[in-house]
């Protein structure tokens, strides 16, 4: 052993003299790197180059006195196996086999293939990265390492599933999902024939009545992808609470992994379940981040991306939480991906040319009418931080994934909303959820959808259509416009009086989130009078399809004041909200005191009032009407500009209509936390009462 160790010293000489000047100019930056807790790697192209290039850029991991994976100290005595591999690069032993366990035999340093790799007593899945282990027959001490390991070629190094099933519980287990369908008016006169005539569907999924930090619920996969570029140095402190929060608030069963980026993006903590040791190293990690460079949210977005695609193991739920407080400085193109992603329902056919920018997990590369190029397979939930950042790039990249933008204008309310986003991922009690709309009488067609940025498909020339919603959090509810024409009656003499006429039957499936069953709910019918002379009780109209017409003409109201503001036509972009205003508070719902209405005309105000100028449109209008568009498109609770959240007592104008039960309870426990209000806040009440139809 000692004549082996001579003769590997003496072949290493003439590459230590060789690298010995670039070793003392490069002294400064290995510290500043080892203080950062970031660990740079080789780019494939780099490593494709030389083998005295690859020398030359890794020569100060190289030392002998310096682990190149956690950057401890090498020193014999201190209680750690040292393994020296083939190309005479030295690491910890428990850093190196924990890097190869999975079978990778490439080294950390010049990428090399060893033929021999580091053994370690197998251990089961429950025994991961255990503080103790039996290394090569005697006993060793697990020295966690404080700082992110070394990233690896490929991102398939994760923490296994738990082997061990956790049958639902039964509040949980396969409930149905409640439908709705419900007509605007009871009745239409036999001899009208009614073009368009609005027929409300939606949904409703069962309550969630335990702790979300318990088994009985489907478990994630959540991927933080985390700007620490130069901008972020006042707010990293806020950063690192905020994501200590979501760690400290999930499960043993769901894991997390960790991206950040500022000009390069990198890996900072694999996949890996969020209990014991795992916990506490994630934490470690998010304390250890320091910020610096440029931004490039792109790559943060591919090395995100790659954490998923690339596992060997599953969760139910998978996302992806994206945080910037700035522009892609190393990505030009963010405005006309936002111009190009208005013309997306539009034209179906654009060549989105900007997709370059995004993974295809999240974005497919055509727009094509299949299923598999129009699924959205990773939601991103992206947050814009500050009046600095990019909302026109964060809200295409949520809206293209299936993901919602949220807008932080004050750097307090970063918990919170971290805090609201998880408190609905991780209460997802449905997925894959879809609606089949059936006609069922001669004459009565399915003529549109307005069903948001949800997939709405109608075939058979209108005699069937359906609605993909996806995933569903407890007590979430989704509404939806669909309308339909009516021909007037064609009764002849002597044939039978026709008092009643079916419209339509809704049926819902979707696959239970805990067991993976699929589950069918009860069919529901829509049906109508249609007499010769209308009564009182047939010209009242019902409030749920009314505000559900006005949430969506105020959101159309709001897209368009946005479109003309972009253009700098600010009087115009308040004429249009203003008119909409007028409209709302004359209709039916908004007399009777619905408190969507009144919520909906506080939106307006405030969007209003940030298109004031075009100074505040470019500072906070901006954000704040993207992030609204988003909640309304998907029917989802965001974060806009301060917090929405109605505490006791403030009155209705606060009120964030999509926001469930499993949300308000963890943002009042960031709340909590904070030392903020600790009352529980208030829903929003939605009732349906018929009020009289006006001629």
């Amino acid at each position: 052993m000692a004549s082996a160790w001579r003769k590997l010293k003496k072949s290493l000489i003439p590459k230590i003299s060789t690298h010995r000047d670039d070793d003392r100019r490069r002294s400064s930056s290995s510290s500043s790197s080892s203080a950062n807790g970031i660990v740079s790697s080789p780019s494939p192209s780099s490593i494709s180059r030389s083998s005295s290039r690859l020398s030359y850029s890794f020569s100060f991991r190289s030392s002998k006195k310096t682990c190149a994976i956690c950057l401890g100290s090498l020193k014999k005595g201190e209680g750690q196996a040292i393994f020296t591999a083939e190309c005479s690069h030295h690491f910890h032993f428990n850093c190196i086999a924990t890097n190869v366990q999975h079978g990778n035999r490439i080294c950390p340093i010049c990428r090399s293939e060893w033929k021999d790799i580091p053994f370690q007593a197998p251990g089961s899945a429950n025994d991961f990265r255990s503080n103790t282990s039996t290394i090569l027959g005697f006993r060793h001490n697990w020295q966690s390492p404080s700082l992110p390991v070394l990233e690896t070629d490929h991102f398939s190094l994760e923490e296994p599933l738990s082997t061990t099933h956790v049958a639902p519980a039964p509040s949980t287990r396969s409930q149905p999902i409640t439908i709705k369908a419900l007509p605007e008016f009871p009745a239409v006169l036999a001899s009208d024939a009614v073009s368009k005539f609005p027929v409300l569907v939606g949904v409703s999924a069962p309550p969630f009545h335990v702790d979300v930090r318990h088994f009985n619920r489907a478990s994630i996969d959540l991927v933080a992808v985390l700007d620490v570029s130069g901008s972020m140095a006042g707010k990293l402190s806020l950063l690192k609470r905020a994501v200590c929060f979501i760690i400290q608030n999930l499960g043993p069963l769901d894991r997390v992994s960790i991206v950040t980026f500022s000009s390069s993006a990198r890996r900072i903590f694999p996949l890996r379940r969020m209990r014991g040791s795992g916990q506490d190293d994630a934490i470690s990690a998010v304390n250890a981040l320091s910020s610096g460079g440029g931004t490039n949210i792109a790559e943060g977005l591919k090395k995100g991306v790659r954490v998923l695609e690339e596992r060997r193991e599953k969760n139910p739920i998978s996302s992806i939480m994206l945080l910037s407080d700035g522009h892609d400085t190393l990505n030009d193109d963010t405005r006309s991906l936002y111009r190009n992603v208005q013309n997306l329902t539009s034209n179906p056919n654009y060549s989105l040319q900007y997709l370059y920018l995004l993974p295809a997990s999240i974005c497919p590369r055509n727009t094509a009418s299949g299923n598999e190029a129009r699924r959205l397979s990773i939601p991103v939930h992206t947050f814009g931080f500050g009046s600095e950042h990019d909302s026109n790039a964060m809200h295409a990249i949520s809206d293209l994934s299936g993901g919602t933008y949220s807008f932080i204008e004050k750097v307090d309310n970063l918990q919170d909303a971290f805090a609201r986003c998880i408190g609905g991922l991780l209460s997802v009690v449905a997925q894959d959820v879809r609606l089949t709309i059936q006609s069922l009488s001669r004459g009565v067609q399915i003529c549109s959808i307005h069903s948001g940025r949800y997939k709405n498909e109608i075939f058979n020339l209108g005699q069937k259509a359906t609605i993909d919603v996806g995933s569903l959090y407890a007590d979430e509810e989704k509404e939806f416009l669909v309308y339909v024409s009516i021909p007037a009656s064609s009764r002849r003499e002597g044939e039978a009086k026709l008092d009643h006429m079916s419209l339509l039957e809704v049926l819902c499936s979707n696959k239970d989130s805990t067991s993976s069953e699929i589950v069918e709910s009860r069919r529901e019918r829509v049906v109508i009078r249609r007499p010769k002379v209308l009564s009182p009780t047939d010209k009242m109209v019902c409030l749920q399809v009314d505000r559900q017409k006005n949430r969506l003409a105020v959101a159309d109201a709001i897209a368009t004041a946005q479109r003309m503001a972009e253009l700098g036509i600010l009087d115009h972009a308040q004429a249009v909200l203003s008119e909409q205003k007028t409209t709302l508070l004359s209709s039916e719902s908004a007399q009777a005191g619905d408190d969507l209405c009144k919520w909906l005309e506080k939106e307006l105000t405030e969007t209003a009032q940030r298109m004031a100028t075009l100074q505040l449109y470019e500072q906070s209008g901006r954000a704040y009407v993207l992030s609204g568009l988003s909640s309304h498109s998907w029917q989802r609770a965001t974060t806009r500009g301060h917090s929405t959240t109605i505490l006791p007592g403030e009155g209705a104008s606060g009120i964030n209509s999509y926001e469930t039960p499993s949300m308000i309870s963890m943002v009042s426990k960031s709340q909590c936390l904070k030392g903020g209000p600790s009352q529980q806040p208030q829903m929003v009440t939605m009732s349906c009462s018929p009020t009289p139809r006006h001629k």
